[in-house]
């Protein structure tokens, strides 16, 4: 405090892990929901009162970490938007500088299906060139190769959704719960395009924001130790009166 100019000051612990924090700032109600921390790496997962340490959890590579309120976060850590970002990296080396939300618009108009990634594979890992390692995958796999930059976009965004649909169907066999809705926060959450994928894909609602789920469940924490606040439940009430998230339903196709 000497060195700050500080005379005094509170020490709060918070949720010290960055997904922590992002997790207890989720505007969710009820308990049948999950959530998605969506940025270069995504975690995806549930609370529980009790570690989960079946077999099946094992076997899928879950883990269960510290939360808040004495809870387990109870998640998988898989690739996020390190492939796309890691494609926009190469275009703008290409001369191209179209920002996330053009990406997007060239994915939305994409062909559908022309191959699915297995984003966690050890190829998009460590690369200098992530669209060699894409076509590479593709002619590992037996699969047609992506023509187009708006068709490496939208290869991209499905696998991401196809592979938060297996991560669901996981959790839930680990934990017998029903999961009726999803909620994703972070940096990825403002992806429209993935979000709407993630709902069709999941069959549920998805509901995406706040952006900075992080910072809100610091200050939070920060709350109910000097009790302003009394639980993460209320935490959780005002967080939802103060932010919009956007929720996305399956669509009919």
């Amino acid at each position: 405090l000497a060195e700050t100019g500080l005379k005094q000051a509170d020490f709060v612990a918070v949720g010290s892990h960055d997904t922590a924090s992002a997790v207890a700032g989720i505007p969710a109600q009820g308990e049948n929901w999950a959530y998605l921390s969506s940025g270069t790496w995504s975690l995806m997962g549930i609370e529980s009162d009790m570690p989960i340490l079946t077999q099946e959890a094992f076997e899928n590579n879950f883990t269960n970490e510290g939360g808040v309120g004495n809870k387990i976060r109870f998640l998988k850590n898989i690739t996020g938007m390190w492939i796309l970002q890691q494609l926009k990296k190469q275009w703008e080396k290409e001369g191209f500088t179209e920002s996330y939300a053009d990406l997007v618009i060239m994915g939305s108009e994409a062909r559908p299906f022309v191959c699915l990634l297995d984003v966690d594979h050890p190829l998009f890992a460590h690369t200098l060139n992530m669209i060699e390692a894409i076509n590479q995958y593709c002619t590992n796999t037996n699969q047609s190769q992506p023509q187009s930059r708006g068709e490496y976009v939208r290869v991209v965004l499905e696998s991401l959704a196809f592979k938060y649909r297996l991560t669901l169907d996981q959790i839930k066999t680990c934990t017998g719960k029903t999961i009726d809705c999803l909620h994703v926060v972070g940096g990825g959450s403002q992806n429209t395009l993935l979000n709407q994928f993630i709902a069709n894909a999941l069959q549920i609602e998805v509901k995406a924001g706040p952006v900075e789920a992080t910072a809100l469940g610091n200050i939070m924490m920060q709350a109910i130790a000097k009790k302003e606040i009394a639980s993460v439940e209320e935490g959780r009430k005002l967080i939802q009166q103060s932010v919009c998230p956007q929720s996305y339903f399956p669509e009919k196709l």
